[in-house]
């Protein structure tokens, strides 16, 4: 144990130096407390005092602090205080000690409801602007990869894709069918009951047929798979990204869209028209038991009055959707993945981000689809 002297005072008259030596850790504190505190007292008439701490062979955080306490308590006895022989290291130590000493920032006052309401939605808008630009990039790099595999097809991941459509179509069939059955059922129904008033209630078939065909089917598959898809896919990325797994494949000359993203975008388009037509056909089916039941039709009158009630374009609106509605579901998906730090909260955080992002997109898109097919009348 270093047995020297902690502090030596030289000086005299209003300038005192005080030359620290030896090891300043936490083994010897205790000592060193002691001989600080001793040179501290100084004579009436001292003004100033540097502090010298070249002579230290090592310091730890224990010594910055009796140093910060000793400065700090000259200083407020009016004394001016000096460093010198300080170096880098010792530096850093001390300027944290002294950091760790100053009080918190007092919480920012609340601002009135109204300017913190204009305040978020701001932050909101502006959030949302860099996210369409980070969806934009995305975007583009999928389609640089995606063209690409028409002069390089070796590098289409046949596999990947093949698992991903599996997990994404043929295991969704059953709860999409189910509840695409019971929409159907409930609206026959409710359309029904309502125009039998007006002693309509064979027109209740014409509305599940395009309802059915054009909207509900698209839009109650694509909500369910933002829900179930689209959640997975971004737990599935953003835990790759908690693990660090994608800074692996950057480090192996793998690229993370071609390999993670890429292969499910392909998938999720693929498989939202295909689910599409079963939550259709399961929706009619459920209409056309309720029709069977609640207004007496049997199918065999059913099924051609439905024919005669819709036509070929009403099925096909909304297969034309399909596929675009599948690409914004996997883009915000893959984004909000890869936007994960490295914490729990934030992939529970990102992925709900997740899925009500897309479902808001996906009945955005719908509508602008309305639109744009109510304007060219089809």
């Amino acid at each position: 144990m270093d047995q020297r002297p902690a502090i030596i005072v030289t000086g005299s008259g209003d300038s005192l130096v005080f030359s620290a030596a030896g090891n300043w850790t936490v083994v010897e504190s205790e000592r060193l407390d002691g001989e600080i505190s001793q040179a501290a007292k100084l004579p009436a008439g001292v003004r100033r005092v540097s502090i010298d701490l070249s002579g230290i062979d090592r310091f730890d955080t224990a010594g910055a602090w009796l140093i910060h306490r000793t400065a700090r308590s000259l200083m407020g006895a009016g004394i001016e205080v000096a460093y010198t022989g300080v170096g880098p290291a010792r530096e850093i130590l001390i300027g944290e000690v002294e950091k760790a000493e100053h009080k918190p920032v007092p919480p920012r006052e609340r601002s009135p409801m109204v300017l913190q309401l204009v305040r978020d939605t701001g932050e909101a808008v502006i959030e949302s602007g860099r996210d369409l630009t980070r969806l934009t990039e995305l975007l583009g790099a999928s389609m640089v990869i995606m063209l690409g595999f028409l002069v390089r097809p070796w590098r289409f991941r046949l596999t990947s894709i093949t698992y991903h459509l599996e997990y994404m179509c043929v295991r969704a069939v059953p709860i999409i069918a189910l509840i695409s059955f019971l929409i159907g059922g409930i609206i026959e129904q409710q359309g029904a009951y309502q125009l039998r008033q007006f002693g309509a209630e064979i027109l209740s078939i014409d509305l599940a047929g395009i309802l059915v065909l054009r909207e509900i089917g698209l839009l109650l598959t694509a909500i369910m798979v933002a829900g179930r898809s689209g959640s997975a896919i971004t737990a599935e990325i953003g835990s790759m990204k908690m693990r660090e797994e994608i800074d692996a494949l950057k480090t192996l000359a793998l690229d993370p869209v071609e390999v993670l993203i890429v292969p499910r975008l392909i998938a999720l388009v693929m498989a939202l028209p295909l689910l599409t037509f079963v939550a259709d056909i399961s929706a009619l089916t459920g209409a056309g038991l309720v029709a069977w039941i609640y207004i007496d039709m049997p199918p065999a009158s059913f099924i051609p009055y439905l024919r005669s009630a819709v036509e070929i374009n009403t099925f096909m609106v909304g297969l034309i959707k399909a596929p675009f509605m599948a690409l914004v579901i996997g883009m915000i998906a893959c984004l909000e993945g890869l936007q994960v730090k490295g914490s729990a909260e934030s992939l529970g955080r990102q992925t709900t981000a997740s899925v009500v992002k897309a479902i808001f997109m996906v009945i955005v898109l719908d509508g602008m689809f309305a639109m744009f097919f109510a304007a060219i009348d089809y």
